[in-house]
């Protein structure tokens, strides 16, 4: 195998991996929990690899067999010379709630500065034949977001996800555009203008490597980083079937919040928004004021939390846990037990203490917060 000449060490087996033929996000996730490090997992025999959760002769010979580190090595220096970033599971760039999705890149390629962790982000999206009533609550969902303090991700396709972004450009704050090819190009090429604002007030991010074209097949894919990097999704338009009715399929997955906007009865572009509701697959919405009540964004002021210790006695755990929530605010369990660095079995049972003690409440979506 031959050694790296780039400075990404990191990001060069990692994506090595990724290129390995049979080996998924899944997989090499159960590689790296195995092994420790993709270096190591390059540097083992098939039959060691076979101790893995998951792997077959067929996927141990193709990792013992890869041929493909000097394009590898390629892809890398491209990013060095054209300031893109690669941002690795194991980066503290990476997208802390994404992360903790099963079926997440190992690596995403990122242009621009956006916190792809920031305190509140919320995925808009919607379809590419927008209405006249789609175009303007997409621009005021937006601009309440804005309000909000959230960074807005969308797909940069044409109609509800190219309104969002351009609206979130027009209130000054951070938007994220997911693509579903590389970064040597842009689909479509309409949106390059904003594009290149995006980059200096927010991001472009995908998974896939240059001269990837946007196949049909990568849209899917795309949608599930749509869906996993954010707190909600909001639908605005959608019919039956497609891309948004995917990402929020994938959301509910991930035990994100989704909401939807209601459309005319009978309208094609309202049929799936409205399929969401009645199947109680996403809130109803209309307007930001149900995302910040859904998502505990627009509490009353709360009076410290030290006042109630007072009458308390707390554990050493319980704590470290008030104090992460204190820092944090609303937190996902999951990010909750990273920030804390406990199993999610003892914090869930310190939670369960802390809320019969009135210290801590729970929220839709796996959220708690201090009461």
């Amino acid at each position: 195998m031959p050694a790296p000449v780039t400075d990404f060490d990191e990001a060069y087996y990692l994506l090595a991996l990724c290129n390995t033929d049979g080996i998924g996000p899944a997989t090499a996730r159960k590689l790296l929990r195995k092994f420790g490090t993709a270096e190591e997992v390059f540097r083992l025999k098939p039959h060691d690899l076979m101790q893995a959760s998951g792997m077959n002769p067929g996927r141990a010979s193709a990792i013992a067999r890869f041929k493909g580190f000097d394009a590898v090595e390629r892809e890398l220096k491209w990013c060095a010379d054209h300031r893109v970033r690669p941002v690795t599971v194991l980066d503290s760039a990476y997208p802390n709630r994404l992360r903790h999705c099963e079926d997440a890149p190992l690596v995403l390629f990122m242009r621009g500065n956006a916190d792809l962790s920031a305190p509140r982000m919320v995925s808009v999206v919607g379809t590419r034949r927008v209405t006249d009533y789609g175009r303007r609550m997409a621009r005021e969902i937006t601009e309440h977001l804005a309000a909000y303090g959230a960074v807005v991700v969308s797909g940069m396709a044409y109609g509800v996800d190219i309104e969002a972004h351009k609206t979130a450009l027009d209130c000054g704050v951070p938007t994220v555009g997911v693509l579903a090819h590389g970064l040597n190009r842009l689909y479509p090429s309409a949106h390059a203008e904003y594009a290149a604002e995006m980059v200096k007030n927010g991001a472009l991010i995908t998974e896939f490597t240059t001269d990837t074209k946007p196949d049909r097949e990568n849209f899917p894919m795309r949608n599930r980083i749509v869906a996993g990097m954010v707190d909600a999704v909001i639908v605005i338009e959608s019919g039956a079937s497609g891309g948004s009715m995917i990402t929020a399929d994938l959301a509910n997955g991930y035990s994100r919040d989704v909401f939807a906007v209601p459309g005319r009865i009978g309208d094609d572009r309202s049929e799936g928004c409205n399929k969401l509701i009645k199947s109680q697959r996403a809130h109803l919405v209309e307007s930001v004021r149900d995302v910040g009540y859904i998502m505990g964004w627009d509490l009353p002021e709360k009076k410290p939390p030290a006042q109630q210790k007072i009458f308390t006695e707390l554990s050493p755990a319980e704590e470290i846990i008030t104090e992460c929530l204190r820092e944090s605010g609303p937190v996902q369990i999951d990010e909750l037990c990273l920030k804390a660095g406990m199993p999610v079995s003892a914090v869930t049972v310190h939670l369960l203490n802390l809320e019969l003690n009135g210290l801590v409440r729970s929220r839709p979506g796996k959220i708690f917060a201090l009461s």
